[in-house]
């Protein structure tokens, strides 16, 4: 019988194969927190994200892509969904022709305000076992995050 030719001794061992796992549990429980409100995930990070940008004027799609780092094609088709659903409005760039500005509507604004509550709340009662080391965790997250952008 062939083994895995794997560095770890044990799958519990290996950082990837845990942040996977616990990654695919935390998306399922935002998916059940975010069902109410007839938002995909990726649907509600942008909107919030876009939400949250807002006051920092004019808003593009590009800037939207990154602060979510979410891929530019992709962020482009869901703006599609939100935009059809009245939550987003796209119009000509002010700063460049070939862009298009993003802006959140009245109607998206609140979406997205009532749908970080649930999430949040969500992120609570996963990560409540953490207790004193949830600073940590996230200054470990942030740090991974700041050395791929």
């Amino acid at each position: 019988m062939t083994r895995l030719a794997t560095s770890h001794g044990s799958a519990q061992e290996s950082p990837g194969l845990l942040l996977w796992q616990v990654t695919n549990r935390w998306q399922a429980a935002v998916r059940a927190s975010l069902k109410p409100f007839e938002l995909t995930h990726v649907q509600f990070v942008l909107l919030a994200s876009l939400t949250y940008l807002a006051g920092e004027g004019v808003v593009s799609q590009k800037q939207l892509a990154d602060h979510a780092a979410t891929d530019p094609m992709m962020t482009s088709q869901v703006l599609r969904t939100l935009e059809s659903k009245g939550w987003v409005a796209r119009d000509a760039d002010p700063h460049d022709g070939r862009a298009k500005a993003v802006r959140v509507t009245a109607e998206g604004s609140s979406l997205a305000n009532r749908a970080v509550v649930a999430v949040e709340q969500c992120d609570r009662d996963f990560f409540v076992r953490l207790d004193g080391d949830l600073p940590a965790l996230t200054a470990s997250l942030r740090m991974l995050a700041d050395s791929y952008r």
